[in-house]
């Protein structure tokens, strides 16, 4: 069956209910897009938390970056993930080793792997989406 992403309506109440927001790949440079996403995301009131092996150990829009999702010491609710897209397959185990309800591939990002894996372990997947887009959208809906 081919891959279909959850309707608008979902992403809204998702992106409502959500509690903490792993962000696989999350850089410390500010023109890096995985920074200005997540900053983005941070300012509308979203707890972000830094997964980057490169960055571990630091702070990434004041929040500590972890090696890996396994090392994140609180729970994880949805995994936003800037990687390329054959190493999402990996970061689906990752996230269903931690119990992560969602797994969200960024714009341009597909893996139906990576899809296959999240879903078997009863995660939501969203590919090939922008989290700061459709934010933006269920705030627009939300004010219209």
């Amino acid at each position: 069956m081919a891959f279909e992403n959850p309707s608008r309506e979902e992403i809204k109440t998702i992106l409502e209910q959500v509690g903490n927001i792993a962000v696989v790949g999350l850089s410390d440079k500010s023109d890096r897009t995985s920074y200005m996403v997540s900053y983005a995301m941070q300012k509308r009131g979203y707890r972000i938390i830094p997964v980057n092996p490169a960055a571990a150990g630091q702070t990434i829009l004041g929040e500590t970056c972890y090696a890996s999702l396994a090392e994140v010491p609180e729970p994880v609710e949805l995994v936003n993930v800037f990687r390329r897209s054959e190493y999402c397959a990996e970061v689906a185990r990752e996230a269903a080793a931690i119990g992560a309800k969602i797994l969200w591939l960024q714009q341009g990002i597909i893996s139906q792997e990576a899809a296959d894996i999240a879903q078997e372990h009863g995660m939501t997947v969203i590919m090939d989406r922008c989290i700061k887009v459709e934010d933006s959208v269920t705030q627009a809906v939300r004010k219209g």
